[in-house]
């Protein structure tokens, strides 16, 4: 259930307000951790304690600690609730990529009464658990900074900006996908992808503008040609698509990289339906 937001988050005039720092987020994450772990989740993979067996192992063996060193080239990870506070923020999100591939929900198992013991899980169910898990997560990281999600692959990525969530969610009306859709989601990813470079931003654009140029011959039936001239001329004389000493450089890259960026999406969805209602009239 997604958390609501209150009053005073509601109506304050900081924009920070209701964001967290790192240090609250860790604290929060590990209280998450703890209630997934708690209700069997992790049993597949990391095994489990048993007042009679010991340390029974999961999928990942006896020695977690070093699948995680093994896997994410770092020590002093494991376990969470132990490190998780003094991680970094890189840390962090890496452990959560992590979590998300051995996370599994778990479907029938028995009680182990004695002492309490708790509950012994058999079978589960991962894409379920995956989900869950995922949506927990996203919901912790949309209030950490200027916000992040983790992508239905599992991987961290910037949150869209405030009311231009649904073009990363919306189909794309197309009949292409090699040509179109294809590479608008590469671009995407490559624009959203955390601590994604300008440069990476840059040729987000221009790949972008590339989908743009394949649909122009196209475009010409439901532009007129000034439309279209302004339209190529954004990528042409920003130093988006070419380089010339006519091109426009003293601008404020990261303000108007997103700009570009998501004038552009938003051009091509409005493209593809422009052409697909002119397919449906005739």
């Amino acid at each position: 259930m997604k958390t609501r937001k209150y009053y005073s988050i509601r109506h304050s005039k900081d924009p920070n307000a209701g964001r967290m720092d790192l240090p609250l987020l860790l604290e929060v994450f590990r209280d998450m951790f703890l209630r997934f772990e708690g209700k069997g989740y992790f049993q597949m993979s990391f095994g489990y304690i048993c007042v009679d067996a010991g340390f029974v192992p999961g999928n990942l063996g006896g020695n977690i600690e070093l699948h995680v060193l093994r896997t994410l080239h770092k020590s002093n990870l494991w376990p969470i609730e132990d490190k998780c506070r003094s991680y970094s923020e890189e840390d962090l999100f890496d452990m959560l990529e992590f979590l998300l591939d051995f996370v599994a929900k778990p479907v029938q198992g028995y009680y182990h009464g004695y002492n309490d013991c708790g509950y012994h899980y058999e079978t589960f169910d991962q894409q379920t658990g995956r989900d869950e898990f995922r949506n927990a997560v996203n919901e912790l990281l949309a209030d950490y900074k200027t916000g992040f999600e983790v992508s239905k692959d599992g991987e961290i990525l910037a949150s869209a900006e405030e009311g231009l969530a649904n073009l990363f969610q919306a189909d794309l009306k197309t009949s292409d996908p090699k040509n179109i859709e294809n590479r608008v989601q590469a671009a995407v990813l490559k624009f959203r992808r955390y601590r994604s470079s300008l440069n990476d931003r840059r040729d987000a654009i221009r790949d972008l503008s590339d989908v743009l140029e394949f649909l122009r011959p196209k475009v010409k039936k439901v532009l007129t040609s000034k439309d279209e001239d302004d339209l190529f001329n954004i990528a042409n004389n920003f130093s988006i698509r070419h380089h010339n000493p006519k091109q426009k450089t003293d601008y404020d890259t990261a303000i108007w990289y997103s700009w570009m960026f998501y004038f552009y999406l938003a051009t091509i969805h409005a493209f593809l339906r422009l052409l697909q209602r002119q397919e449906q009239a005739k």
